[in-house]
């Protein structure tokens, strides 16, 4: 989304004409979830004021970003056929392609917008393992400990199984670390930044020392967000924080729908 977001931006600049051959939404087009980016926070990962999850697909949100930044743009969208808001990626019917290195599969995306918030800190989120974002570690966790807090919650749609694991490459190669695996037991109940801030909520209740929080704003951009984790609130109460303004981008977003 930032890549193309910073194309049209060149392409504004240049007079030139934008094409999208546009995508199906791999995780649905309904779900609008989490904070949005805070106004003047943008940067090359964090493009425009969207929620993490936003719900639409590459065509919907060029439309956006043209209307918004007023960019003075030739833009076509080619449309994608068939495909229902509704229906995530094993419902079209089409072939997997990783839309990176570390995303393997449609649980590894659906699990994303929460478990990705979480690496900039000083946790491992699977990369250097078979399964990235499927699991999270560091040396520093207690895993059966963390699988019961995060447990005890009752989180519908998810459970913790405690794991050990030794990524490959990147943060903590060739360490042993404590962690959990998440299993989505239910789809349809799963909610991805509900399941992102209980981690980050567990870790600071149980690891308030050893979880390094100083990046943690990276990536979820969101200050009052931030605080509210550090300052010890629940999932429920971080979740009233960013209500308003989803139903603000809710309201945005709906002149840009392409599909049903």
């Amino acid at each position: 989304v930032s890549t193309m977001g910073h194309a049209m931006k060149a392409a504004s600049e240049h007079k030139l004409r934008f094409v999208v051959l546009d995508r199906a939404n791999p995780i649905g087009g309904l779900d609008v979830q989490g904070p949005v980016l805070d106004e003047g926070d943008e940067s090359f990962v964090g493009f425009h004021t969207l929620p993490v999850r936003h719900g639409m697909t590459a065509g919907e949100l060029a439309q956006m970003f043209r209307a918004e930044l007023r960019l003075d743009l030739d833009l076509q969208v080619v449309r994608v056929e068939g495909w229902r808001r509704a229906a995530l990626f094993d419902q079209t019917g089409l072939t997997w392609t990783n839309p990176s290195p570390n995303m393997r599969g449609l649980t590894q995306a659906l699990l994303y917008p929460g478990v990705g918030l979480l690496e900039m800190t000083n946790l491992s989120v699977g990369r250097g393992t078979d399964t990235p974002f499927e699991v999270i570690g560091a040396p520093w966790i207690r895993e059966r400990e963390l699988a019961a807090h995060l447990n005890a919650v009752g989180l519908p749609g998810v459970r913790f199984v405690p794991v050990r694991l030794t990524p490959a490459s990147s943060k903590f190669a060739n360490e042993s670390c404590g962690g959990v695996n998440l299993i989505i037991t239910d789809r349809g109940q799963f909610n991805p930044l509900r399941t992102g801030m209980q981690l980050m909520c567990s870790l600071r209740a149980l690891y308030p020392e050893a979880w390094e929080t100083k990046n943690l704003n990276r990536l979820l951009s969101s200050r009052k967000v931030h605080d509210a984790v550090l300052g010890g609130r629940t999932v429920a109460e971080i979740e009233q924080l960013w209500s308003a303004e989803l139903e603000e981008f809710s309201r945005r977003r709906a002149p840009f729908l392409i599909y049903e």
